[in-house]
């Protein structure tokens, strides 16, 4: 009699694990696609956006000028605290309002001047902006989220660099194949010297191009993607500014105003960082403190705890 209930439990058992196994194979298995596939996503909508607004950026310097370009490229802070906003990489505050506004304002009054306008070129450097935006916060979600395991600039760079050449060879294929197919200086070349420092060119400007993708990336690994926008305008700003003392450029009165304005709002992003920073910090000990809910209810009723130890002494002394 005892051997046959537990017969029939054995059984059940029996037909129990492989039930048990095949939930395990595909709870297991969706874990791991779904990571694999979000990470995917990500790296190649990020490659995907890297290539068109580099190519999209380069192909405007054929129909618009230098200050018309960095006017309208100025709006990249714009979309990318519009998607950084979306994807919840910051939180919607006032000052981050502020700051936006006077560092696009700012930079556009720096570079206005009487410009030819071209509404092709126009449109070119406006979608490289939006896709710059979606660049950089994608960027920052990539090498922010511990669970994709890409921190480093190396290993993003690593997965990201195959597939941007995929996406500017078409491009560089329809504008510059055919004239770089019959130039002398690559394929119908006459002297090997000329052979050998065109490609040596072609390497110092990898190395410098991989030294600015790693720069990049680490920056955007410890701040942000805003952070990374508004120290290239900072960059693009000094670049005017020397301009004007060695190559002799003017500014206007409203130029002026403009650096100023834009070094204002700069000035304002870092003492706002700074803050938050040290707001950061001083929240840790009671956020490892709170972490723990019996300790947290004896530190918000310590009172409570001593009068009910009264209550129980007074009936012993009676």
């Amino acid at each position: 009699m005892a051997a046959g209930p537990a017969g029939a439990a054995l059984g059940r058992a029996a037909l129990a694990a492989p039930l048990v196994l095949l939930y395990y194979g595909f709870s297991i298995g969706i874990t791991f696609y779904n990571k694999w596939l979000m990470k995917d996503f990500f790296i190649d909508s990020l490659a995907l956006s890297t290539s068109l607004d580099i190519g999209l950026s380069n192909w405007s310097f054929l129909y618009v000028t230098v200050s018309l370009y960095t006017m309208t490229k100025s709006s990249a802070i714009l979309f990318i605290l519009l998607f950084s906003l979306l994807f919840k990489l910051e939180e919607m505050r006032v000052t981050l309002l502020l700051v936006v506004l006077l560092i696009a304002g700012g930079l556009f009054m720096f570079t206005y001047k009487s410009t030819q306008f071209n509404a092709q070129g126009f449109v070119l450097v406006l979608c490289a902006s939006f896709l710059g935006g979606i660049r950089w916060t994608l960027t920052q979600i990539l090498m922010q989220k511990a669970e994709l395991g890409l921190q480093n600039p190396i290993d993003i760079m690593f997965h990201l660099q195959p597939l941007m050449f995929l996406g500017l060879f078409p491009l560089f294929a329809v504008f510059e194949g055919l004239p770089l197919s019959i130039s002398e200086k690559l394929f119908r070349f006459h002297e090997a010297g000329m052979l050998f420092s065109l490609v040596g060119k072609l390497f110092l400007g990898g190395i410098l191009a991989f030294g600015l993708g790693f720069s990049e990336f680490l920056l955007v690994s410890r701040t942000s993607s805003l952070t990374l926008s508004i120290a290239g305008i900072f960059k693009e700003i000094c670049i005017l500014f020397l301009a004007t003392h060695l190559l002799g450029d003017r500014l206007s009165l409203l130029n002026w105003l403009g650096f100023a304005v834009c070094l204002l709002g700069i000035s304002l992003h870092v003492v706002l960082k700074a803050m938050n920073s040290k707001g950061d910090k001083a929240l840790e000990p009671h956020k490892e403190a709170s972490s723990d809910p019996d300790l947290q209810l004896l530190l918000r009723h310590p009172e409570r705890g001593e009068e009910e130890e009264e209550a129980v002494e007074t009936p012993q002394q009676h």
